[in-house]
């Protein structure tokens, strides 16, 4: 989505949902190896970006929004909402939740202003996440 589909509606101003924009909880830093997730959890065998490979050099990733969050005094899932609101203003996070604070601590994710600086930060580590968000398969079905 981040490529064509994403320049399309931004083109055309149509609205864009973007869906799990905190990596499936990744970007809230609560996730840091396999083991931490209970042996049935999805996230094991349906993401290719939780595989241990990829986790761990998607830490890097993590390490970026949490020195940008630290800087701005906010939670990390915070920074990356903030971040998918300032691609645009037809773009629009759904991140889900369980908790009511959470929920909070997303809507909060309104007032943070992102510099220009932050953004590039941001748009050069996501250049540098690895493994797909689906497993082949469901990518297959997804771009049809």
């Amino acid at each position: 989505a981040e490529g064509e589909i994403l320049s399309t509606c931004c083109s055309f101003e149509i609205g864009f949902i973007a869906y799990s924009p905190l990596g499936r909880g990744f970007l809230t830093g609560k996730i840091r190896n396999l083991e931490e997730l209970v042996p049935h959890d999805s996230r094991r065998f349906r993401y290719p970006r939780f595989q241990t490979n990829n986790l761990q050099q998607n830490l890097t990733v993590l390490k970026v929004v949490e020195e940008i969050s630290q800087e701005k005094g906010c939670k990390a899932s915070q920074i990356a909402l903030a971040w998918v609101l300032a691609q645009g203003g037809n773009v629009v996070p759904i991140p889900g939740t369980k908790r009511r604070k959470y929920l909070q601590e997303n809507i909060e994710a309104l007032n943070i202003v992102l510099t220009t600086q932050d953004i590039n930060r941001m748009n050069e580590i996501a250049q540098t996440i690895v493994g797909e968000r689906y497993t082949e398969e469901i990518m297959r079905r997804m771009n049809q």
